[in-house]
C-alpha cells in the first residue's frame, strides 16, 4: 500500500506538486495524468525519493519512506521510464540481472530470474540474453527494461511514459503485456502518462492532475459519469466520452439471451472492441462464448450504444 498524506514540493516560490493525498491500494494500477507541467511526474519521482519533498508523507505498507535509506528505498522499488533507460553496454540479460546483482542475490538466483523474465515477455533467452539494446526493436526494448523493474520482485512499480516513444500497434501490445503481467505478479502499479487512452485501457483509478493539485481521483467509470471539474471533463474529451465507457466495460456485462451469428467474442474482451468488430463487419450482434466455447448468449449494437449514451443530467 502506498498512502500519500499532504505531499508538497516546491522550488523556490514554484509550488509544483501542491498538498497532495491518495491511498494506492496493493495490487492495483493507479495511473496519473495531466498536461505537463501539472506535477505528475514529480509526485511520481516523490515515491521513490529521486524528489525530496518539501513537506508531507509518504508511507509505504505504514513505513515513512524517508525512515529508509534512498538508495535501498529504490532498489525495493521498481522504475521504469520511456526510452526504457537499458544499459547499451550490458546484455540484455546483464540489464535485468543490475539490481538482483546490487542487492546480493546467488549467481544461480539471478540467472533463472532473468530467464524467468525474459520467458515471461516472450523473449526466448537462448536468442536475446545475450543481445545487446542495439540489437532490438523499440518494443523489445521496453520489455526488457520493464523486465529489468520487476527483476529484485518489487512490491512497488513506477512508471513514468513507459510506452511513449512506441508506435501505436507495439504501444497496445506492451500495455496488453504489462496487464497481463501485474494479474501474475499482483504488483501495485503507478503510472504516469499524458495519453488517456491509455489511463482508460490500463488503469484500476485515475488521479488527474492540474496546476499541482489532484483534481479528481476515481475509478475511470466515475471519471466519465461525473467528472469533478471542468478540467476533467476536456481532458476526457467529449467526443470521446462514449468509447471511453464501452472501452472500461467487458461484454461480460452486455450479454443476453438469443442466438446471432457470425464469429463469436469472449466475455473479456472490451465493449469497445465488440462494437468495432460489429462495424467492421455490418452485424447488429454478436454471438458470445466462455473460455471453454460455450455459448452464452450474444451482445448487440443496440445495447452498446444505448450503454456508451450520455447519462441524462
Amino acid at each position: 500500500m502506498i498512502e500519500i498524506d499532504g505531499i508538497t514540493k516546491r522550488y523556490g516560490e514554484t509550488t509544483v506538486v501542491d498538498a497532495v493525498s491518495l491511498r494506492m491500494e496493493p495490487g492495483t494500477i493507479t495511473v496519473i495524468v495531466g498536461t505537463s507541467g501539472s506535477g505528475k511526474t514529480t509526485l511520481l519521482r516523490m515515491i521513490n525519493r529521486l524528489v525530496e519533498p518539501t513537506s508531507g508523507t509518504i508511507r509505504i505498507d505504514g513505513e515513512d519512506n524517508r525512515a529508509i535509506a534512498g538508495h535501498e528505498l529504490r532498489r525495493r522499488i521498481g522504475y521504469a521510464i520511456q526510452g526504457h533507460g537499458l544499459f547499451p553496454h550490458r546484455t540484455v540479460g546483464e540489464n535485468i540481472a543490475t539490481v538482483p546483482g546490487l542487492v546480493g542475490w546467488s549467481k544461480d538466483r539471478v540467472e533463472a530470474k532473468v530467464r524467468e523474465l525474459l520467458q515471461l515477455f516472450q523473449l526466448d533467452p537462448a536468442t536475446f540474453a545475450n543481445r545487446y539494446p542495439h540489437e532490438l526493436s523499440g518494443g523489445q526494448q521496453q520489455r526488457v527494461g520493464v523486465a529489468r523493474a520487476l527483476a529484485a520482485e518489487p512490491k512497488i512499480l513506477l512508471m513514468d511514459e513507459p510506452f511513449g516513444a512506441l508506435d501505436p500497434v507495439i504501444r497496445t501490445k506492451a500495455q496488453q503485456d504489462l496487464l497481463e503481467i501485474q494479474k501474475m505478479l499482483k504488483t501495485t502499479i503507478v503510472l504516469v502518462t499524458h495519453d488517456m487512452d491509455e489511463a482508460f485501457r490500463l488503469a484500476d483509478r485515475i488521479a488527474v492532475m492540474d496546476k499541482g493539485k489532484v483534481l479528481q481521483y476515481a475509478p475511470p467509470a466515475d471519471l466519465v459519469k461525473a467528472p469533478a471539474a471542468p478540467f476533467v471533463e476536456t481532458l476526457i474529451g467529449d467526443a470521446e466520452r462514449p468509447f471511453r465507457l464501452l472501452a472500461i466495460a467487458t461484454v461480460r456485462e452486455a450479454v443476453e439471451p438469443g442466438v446471432a451469428n457470425g464469429e463469436p467474442v469472449g466475455t473479456d474482451i472490451s465493449q469497445q472492441d465488440a462494437l468495432s468488430a460489429m462495424l467492421w463487419s455490418g452485424r447488429t450482434a454478436l454471438p458470445v462464448v466462455s473460455k471453454t466455447g460455450e455459448r452464452l448468449g450474444k451482445v448487440t449494437l443496440e445495447t452498446l450504444m444505448a450503454r456508451a449514451a450520455r447519462p441524462p443530467a
